[in-house]
């Protein structure tokens, strides 16, 4: 089955198209920004090693419709394609459906769902439901799948889920703690299963643009900082993260209206917000070692709150088998993996300074020294492949 998993932002359209039936091999990727606001840049790549066929451009494209249109249009160019219909499935890692979980085919109650939910995911759902309706419109035969991130975590234990709120609130409107990532974390989960099959607790340190942490017990999520939404838990690159709601009062006694608090919260927040540099961990990294005092706590609450959710997930667990980093942040992020694990030897949770240093974030890695009781490493995740095989088992039927 060639099936073709997008991966959505407002302004972004990144994909990767899989022939499920021979050994999960990638056939092409490729990726779109500033959709919508002019100039968009756009890459495809078709096979792998010295033989690649590669194609970028700028193009103004208006919507992500006219984006996925020009992507399929240099597929077949390519050769990836004999023609667009040849796409057999499209999969979606898409973000919250409320209280619609799991992989389920796409049709107008699920688009529905997301829409109601929107509010919650706003920098998810409606490119989500733009992307399906525009490739609906262009594909109209080929099913379409969407695999919610909110998934794996559904074995969270009831009193991991819920908020001290009036209980109908839960009930009826559905407010309580989904966890999110979940593409990555049961990537994890499955991969260390595959190459540590003795480590049954296990921290999942997803770190990036959007960051979480996720304690995984038997190959289930069991804890994720998550909450009703993709707002909240770490430091995100622009997204506030835990944040005290009761402090709206004071946002808006102060003269701001929900609408510019929402946004500044959603856009402006995270490591942008604090730091008042970037949110590249990268920028703000060289900053703080330029003497920049306001992207030193930025760099320094950042890791606070990720050693917090992994201090938790200690207990959670009753301690650790491994901790696992990944994402962009994870991966290639050496200084911030040290600090995050610095003072949890009392854990057996000890880094091999020169292995976390020379760690290749392309590659996976184990870094934990040998006077440690945990295993560290560093694993590439790859959300993509999760989603085209949930995909496929949904259409099978195995799902």
């Amino acid at each position: 089955m060639i099936v073709l998993v997008a991966n959505l932002g407002s302004t972004s359209f990144k994909y990767k198209l899989f022939d499920m039936s021979k050994s999960e091999s990638v056939l092409a990727s490729g990726a779109a920004d500033r959709i919508g606001q002019g100039r968009s840049s756009w890459s495809v790549a078709v096979g792998g090693g010295a033989s690649a066929k590669k194609a970028e451009g700028v193009n103004d494209m208006a919507d992500h419709g006219a984006a996925i249109d020009l992507h399929l249009s240099k597929l077949v160019e390519l050769g990836a394609l004999k023609r667009m219909q040849d796409v057999q499935a499209i999969g979606f890692k898409a973000v919250h459906g409320g209280p619609i979980s799991g992989a389920v085919r796409v049709d107008d109650h699920v688009l529905s769902v997301m829409e109601q939910f929107s509010d919650v995911a706003p920098q998810h759902n409606p490119p989500y439901i733009a992307a399906m309706r525009a490739f609906m419109a262009t594909l109209p035969a080929v099913p379409q799948v969407a695999a919610f991130e909110t998934a794996f975590h559904q074995t969270i234990p009831a009193a991991r889920q819920v908020y001290g709120i009036p209980h109908e609130w839960t009930t009826k409107l559905g407010i309580r703690r989904y966890g999110f990532h979940g593409a990555s974390h049961r990537y994890i989960a499955t991969r260390a299963g595959e190459i540590l099959p003795k480590a049954k607790r296990i921290i999942s340190c997803h770190l990036g643009g959007s960051c979480s942490i996720c304690a995984i017990q038997d190959g289930k999520s069991v804890a994720n900082s998550f909450g009703m939404t993709a707002q909240s838990g770490t430091f995100h690159a622009s997204r506030v993260g835990d944040f005290d709601t009761f402090a709206l009062l004071k946002l808006m006694k102060s003269g701001l209206d929900l609408d510019t608090i929402f946004r500044k919260l959603g856009k402006e927040g995270g490591l942008l917000g604090l730091s008042g540099v970037s949110a590249d961990m990268r920028e703000v990294e060289t900053a703080a070692a330029q003497g920049n005092a306001q992207a030193r706590l930025a760099l320094d609450a950042f890791v606070e709150t990720c050693r917090h959710y992994v201090a938790a997930y200690l207990g959670v667990l009753n301690g650790a088998d491994a901790i696992v980093f990944t994402g962009g942040i994870g991966q290639f992020g050496k200084e911030i993996r040290a600090a995050v694990l610095d003072k949890f030897d009392y854990a057996g949770i000890v880094l091999d300074a020169e292995k976390n240093k020379s760690a290749d974030g392309r590659l996976e890695s184990r870094i934990d020294a040998a006077s440690g009781k945990v295993q560290v490493w560093v694993l590439p995740t790859n959300e993509e492949l999760i989603v085209a095989r949930q995909t496929v088992e949904v259409l099978s039927g195995r799902n």
